[in-house]
Parts: C-alpha cells; sequence; structure tokens
C-alpha cells in the first residue's frame, strides 16, 4: 500500500531520460536497448566481448597476458549507454537511483554473488568524500546487500593517500601507478575479512586499476578470493578486445 501510494504522488520515471515506467527499477525502451544490458564479456575484467562465441568462461586477451588481482568481474550495464544517469548519481546528488541499481547490480553479478561472503565498496579519501558528501559505492554495496542478504563492510579499505582523479590519467600504466598502493586493510577489519570471498562494488571500471590496487590489498590483508562488480563499464576507443579462448 505504502508504495501504490508513491507511486501515485511520485510516478516511477526513468533514471535515463525521465520517461513513465512502471516500476522505480526500470528503464523505458530506448534507454534500455542503449545501455548494454547482457552483452557477452570477458569473465575478468567484464570487458565487453565482440565474439559471438565469447561464452561465459572466455577472458580477453589483456587479461590473458596480465591477470588482475580480482578473479572475476561483472558490469551491470556499458557506460557509453548509461553514462549520463552514473554522471548524475555521482556528481548530481541522485541517490534516488540507488534502489534500481542495485537491482540491475544483482541480476549482472548473480554468479560472483552467490559464493559471497561479504560486499566491500571502494572508499574514498576523506578529503573527496568530505567534498561530495557521500560515497557511491558504498551507497551501492548497502543496497545490493539488503537486496542479497550478504554482508556489507563499507570500511573494509581505506585510502591511505589522495590520488588525482583516475579520469584525468589517459594511459592505463599512468592509472596503475596513480593507485598503486593507495589501499590498505583497517586494522580493525582484518579478522572479518580473513579466509573471505569478497566482493568489490564501484560505480565504474575503467582499466580496472583501481580495483586491482583494492583487490591486492583485501587479499594482502588474508581474503581468500576478490572478484569486482560495477555499475558500468568503460570501453575506451581503440579498445576493443580481442576474444580468446580460456
Amino acid at each position: 500500500m505504502g508504495r501504490a501510494a508513491a507511486d501515485a504522488l511520485f510516478p516511477p520515471q526513468c533514471p535515463g531520460c525521465g520517461a513513465p515506467t512502471g516500476s522505480p527499477s526500470a528503464l523505458c525502451t530506448p534507454c534500455w536497448e542503449t545501455a548494454g544490458f547482457g552483452a557477452p564479456a570477458c569473465r575478468r575484467c567484464a570487458i565487453p566481448l565482440d565474439s559471438e562465441l565469447a561464452g561465459a568462461d572466455a577472458e580477453c586477451a589483456a587479461c590473458l597476458a596480465r591477470p588482475p588481482a580480482f578473479s572475476r568481474a561483472a558490469a551491470a550495464m556499458g557506460y557509453e549507454g548509461g553514462r549520463d544517469m552514473v554522471l548524475r548519481f555521482k556528481h548530481g546528488e541522485r541517490t534516488d537511483f540507488v534502489p534500481a541499481f542495485a537491482a540491475w547490480l544483482q541480476r549482472a553479478g548473480a554468479s560472483l554473488l552467490a559464493e559471497a561472503d561479504l560486499l566491500a565498496p571502494v572508499p574514498l579519501h576523506r578529503w573527496r568524500l568530505l567534498a561530495r558528501r557521500y560515497n557511491q559505492a558504498a551507497l551501492l554495496a548497502r543496497a545490493l546487500g539488503r537486496r542479497c542478504g550478504i554482508p556489507v563492510l563499507p570500511d573494509a579499505l581505506v585510502r591511505t593517500r589522495a590520488t588525482a582523479s583516475q579520469g584525468a590519467m589517459v594511459s592505463a600504466r599512468a592509472r596503475r601507478r596513480n593507485v598503486l598502493a593507495a589501499f590498505a586493510v583497517r586494522p580493525g577489519a582484518r579478522a572479518a575479512i580473513e579466509g573471505r570471498r569478497i566482493v568489490l562494488v564501484d560505480d565504474v571500471m575503467t582499466t580496472g586499476a583501481t580495483l586491482d590496487s583494492a583487490a591486492r590489498a583485501l587479499l594482502r590483508g588474508g581474503a581468500a578470493e576478490v572478484r569486482a562488480l560495477v555499475l558500468a563499464r568503460v570501453v575506451r576507443p581503440g579498445e576493443a578486445p580481442i576474444f580468446q579462448a580460456p
């Protein structure tokens, strides 16, 4: 009854364009078609694969050559199709999108979440958190944890130093260098993560450098395995992957 009353007063709208929808977690048809849901992707880094032969265990050439610290990854949608939604959530305080995003993350990451013991958001440095006022990854992790019944450890990791925005980095090497050793397990969280299978949650993955650095910190802290689940996966110009069998 509460949901019906809320929908009557504030009809559900598409997070992408604001068009009326039947559910708060639904996109309109045009936005759905451009968002890139369900595309074949590398099981390791979630980059879309162009081959129709790509199966659930397919890996891209980059991951075969240089595997990231996280063992698997999934993305709810492509960044190019969902860019406006992501930016309004990240910088425009559209935290009302969180329930819809959590539903999409649950669907996209079902196989990753099935064996997860904990969810851990990628943290912001305290100065960036002060400026933004909320950590978008933490909001996603908490909402996802409520949907899935998986415990969330929001302060499992801390940023040991302020880093430049990854968006300003042109190359993957620069991104890796920027976040090198930028994370550490909070001393009080070591007992909680030891031997656990952890899913790292973040809003956007571009090269995976941030998630790789965070995963390495968790593994050094005693985690048994780290996986990554993100709202959107970026594919930069010239980065179209080449399919290779696992």
